[in-house]
């Protein structure tokens, strides 16, 4: 740390740490890398609700909007899906995967695989059948847990004949085959997990190509978990509304977290309007996370409420780049503010807006207790406050690799540290400013250009519904930028030059060269914008 002078710490003194003329960098007070607060150890998943069921047995452990289901039934419902993995011949390590809504359901099926120690495979409810065959072939998964309304998609997979103890069709009102007794009777073992077994794997969003399944251990988890209920603090008693898919890591991770803390978790059986407007107001719950799209819609409906968040202490948003536009409605409608959030599959929830301090619209906050991060030329050279570069990563949390990748896992994972990939800034006071994937970077005449800066310009405009950017390859200038839009039903309708020049006004030379408009855009898995389909409209034409 660079030495401090006894008049700098005079004029901090002085002026306070707000009105000081000196930066906290200049005074020391942000090395580099940048650190989140130090964690005592990881969350125990040998026995998950213990503090629950310690506390108040009978009290409410989830909701939907059908059922309720206390801490003791939620045990017991645990134990018995467990037995009937065993009895089915699943093992320790044996992997899992599941194709399932948002339901209670899919936590119990959770709950049960850490307890008999299986790697679970959480698939987006949103696959195609050849993303599940894809899924289904990375991680040589024994059996499928899918519901029935998939039904048509499960029998059309060629991979399922690999699942050599085949599928298992779940219902609105279950999992469990009462039909079959025989596994009541099956006594599973009490066995002790070591931490570093595998327990799940995430697939990443595939927004550069085909999925990876990223690797945590119970270790990990562990530590994702410890992190989560630091930096959100939350309490026994409380109760967490999973405003995004239970299949991805984020809402996963919290809501699992929420639990071994003893809160309760609020599960939209989809994420409609609605649906979240109903929970909101039936069972005020105090911390809430949802993707940008859904709190758009959920801020624009005309059913919504401001008394509908008065019980809401913590918003968290991420997945994407959350909208100014957003942030000023939603504060408007609702009186709160948005946390906006970075993480990704291989490291879990990374960084939030301080819930005491500060909120910078357009930061994904600070470093979560756990975490520590640098910025990173092209060339590995680690970069100071202010300059872009790339995010790197180290923490407990990370993955250990990528299942049977192990080029993959070389090439990201380096020295304990993690390459996210994600181009980013760090300001004065530790705030990280998300500045693009560095894959998704647009380099034209040797500038780089965020696609995110582009497509929130053309949002900006009334009539734009949806907005894509890439970048194709140019031999003069290297890329240029070429957007795609939808419009907004019955909205006034702009020409392409007149929607070209509104981007220019707002971002300059990254507006695009090129604009076409279709009737909507493609989307990934995870409801982001499909910028590998986007690249195959464009060769087409």
């Amino acid at each position: 740390m660079a030495e401090v002078s006894f008049f700098s710490v005079f004029r901090l003194w002085l002026f306070g740490a707000r009105g000081c003329v000196l930066t906290k960098r200049e005074i020391g007070l942000v090395p580099l890398p940048v650190s989140g607060r130090s964690l005592a150890e990881p969350i125990a998943l040998n026995d998950p609700l213990r503090s629950a069921l310690s506390r108040d047995p009978a009290a409410v452990a989830l909701h939907d909007l059908k059922r309720s289901i206390s801490w003791i039934d939620l045990e017991e419902s645990c134990n018995a899906l467990a037995r009937r993995y065993h009895w089915m011949g699943l093992r320790p390590g044996d992997r899992i995967a599941s194709l399932m809504p948002n339901s209670l359901e899919l936590l119990i099926h959770y709950l049960a695989g850490l307890r008999c120690g299986l790697v679970l495979t959480p698939l987006n409810y949103r696959y195609t059948v050849p993303e599940i065959n894809h899924a289904l072939e990375i991680s040589g998964a024994r059996c499928l847990l899918h519901h029935c309304e998939r039904q048509c998609d499960v029998d059309a997979s060629n991979a399922l004949s690999a699942c050599d103890l085949g599928s298992i069709t779940a219902h609105d009102d279950g999992i469990i085959d009462e039909s079959s007794q025989d596994w009541r009777e099956f006594a599973l073992p009490q066995t002790e997990h070591d931490p570093g077994d595998p327990c799940f794997l995430f697939f990443t969003s595939g927004s550069t190509g085909k999925p990876k399944a990223v690797t945590h251990t119970r270790q990990s988890l562990g530590w994702m978990f410890a992190s989560v209920l630091d930096v959100t603090g939350l309490r026994p008693g409380e109760q967490f509304l999973a405003g995004s898919s239970l299949s991805h890591i984020a809402s996963s991770t919290f809501a699992l977290s929420a639990l071994c803390r003893g809160a309760s978790v609020l599960v939209p059986n989809n994420l409609s309007c609605s649906c979240l407007e109903t929970l909101l107001r039936d069972h005020h719950p105090q911390v809430v996370m949802a993707l940008p799209v859904t709190l758009f819609s959920l801020v624009r409906d005309e059913r919504l409420q401001r008394s509908d968040f008065s019980s809401v202490r913590l918003c968290i948003s991420g997945g994407d780049k959350v909208n100014h536009q957003l942030h000023l409605e939603f504060e408007q409608a609702t009186g709160q503010r948005i946390d906006e959030c970075y993480g990704m599959s291989e490291i879990g929830f990374a960084s939030l807006s301080p819930i005491e301090g500060e909120n910078r619209i357009g930061s994904v906050g600070q470093l979560c207790p756990g975490f520590e991060g640098c910025i990173r030329s092209a060339d590995g050279r680690e970069l100071g406050v202010g300059e872009e570069g790339v995010l790197w990563i180290k923490s407990p949390t990370q993955t250990v690799g990528y299942w049977n990748n192990p080029a993959a896992t070389a090439e990201t994972v380096q020295e304990g540290w993690l390459n996210t990939g994600d181009a980013m800034r760090l300001d004065d006071d530790g705030y990280l400013w998300f500045c693009g994937r560095r894959k998704q970077i647009i380099v034209h005449d040797g500038s780089n250009i965020c696609p995110q800066d582009v497509e929130e310009a053309l949002m900006e405009h009334p009539a734009v519904d949806q907005a894509g950017v890439i970048g194709i390859e140019d031999a003069v200038h290297g890329q240029n930028v070429h957007a795609y839009v939808s419009f907004k039903s019955g909205s006034s309708v702009p020409s392409v030059p007149e929607l070209i020049s509104f981007a220019r006004d707002r971002v300059g030379y990254k507006a695009p060269e090129v604009l076409q408009v279709l009737p909507s855009l493609p989307l990934n898995s995870v409801g982001k914008i499909n910028r590998v389909a986007l690249h195959a409209i464009t060769s087409k034409h």
